[in-house]
């Protein structure tokens, strides 16, 4: 993998679910590794709620302004180490507007961009709508991508059907694009159901991300 993971996709994908997984999936292979939460859009699911499990691992986690507090249009400067000293790697979970920010960057940058594919989600749910998607994201972010993630879920109706259905869409997009699929990833009771009927790597989900509706009857208990 290269020195940067950029994951972007549809708003709903669940793409932040999968950078914190990759980001916990790299970490301890006697590297410096940084988890950057630059998805200011989506004020929901954000991967700063998972700040303390990733500095546990040994992430470094770069949130944007207020401390991820607030859902601000703003960037924190520290991301910008991430592309001046290569002497670190980095997962960064990003929309694509946001990501034209750093385009001078990229020119001289080591990364692959992702695009997340859920196959539930309106916007993407068939092959005419995530090719679209993704091109819009391309043309927003003024960069082509690598390669693709199916991260097709149904929450907590998620079965084994719903994972393979997801990566049949997935399939058909790295055909009409020319892209590898690079993950799909699977919540990790499935991986026994569906390993063998998948020919690209897995990566196993561990659900951290929590609705807010979630966070607040915790807190209410």
């Amino acid at each position: 993998m290269r020195r940067l993971q950029i994951i972007t996709g549809h708003y709903g994908t669940g793409k932040t679910e999968y950078a914190v997984n990759l980001a916990l999936s790299l970490a301890g292979a006697d590297k410096k590794l940084a988890l950057a939460d630059l998805d200011i859009v989506n004020p929901y699911f954000r991967a700063y709620e998972q700040a303390e499990r990733l500095r546990e691992a040994g992430i470094r986690v770069i949130v944007s302004s207020c401390g991820g507090a607030v859902d601000m249009p703003a960037i924190d400067p520290a991301v910008l180490s991430l592309f001046q000293d290569k002497s670190w790697s980095g997962v960064i979970d990003i929309g694509g507007h946001v990501l034209a920010r750093f385009v001078d960057e990229l020119h001289a940058e080591d990364f692959d961009l992702l695009f997340v594919v859920n196959a539930n989600r309106p916007e993407t749910h068939d092959l005419e709508k995530a090719l679209a998607s993704l091109r819009g994201v391309e043309a927003a972010c003024g960069q082509k991508m690598t390669g693709l993630v199916n991260n097709t879920h149904l929450c907590a109706q998620t079965t084994a059907g719903e994972i393979l259905k997801g990566a049949a869409l997935a399939h058909a997009l790295s055909e009409a694009t020319g892209l590898p699929v690079v993950h799909h990833a699977v919540q990790r009771c499935f991986v026994p159901e569906v390993c063998e009927q998948l020919a690209e790597p897995i990566l196993p989900l561990d659900i951290y991300m929590k609705k807010p509706w979630e966070i607040t009857m915790e807190e209410d208990i």
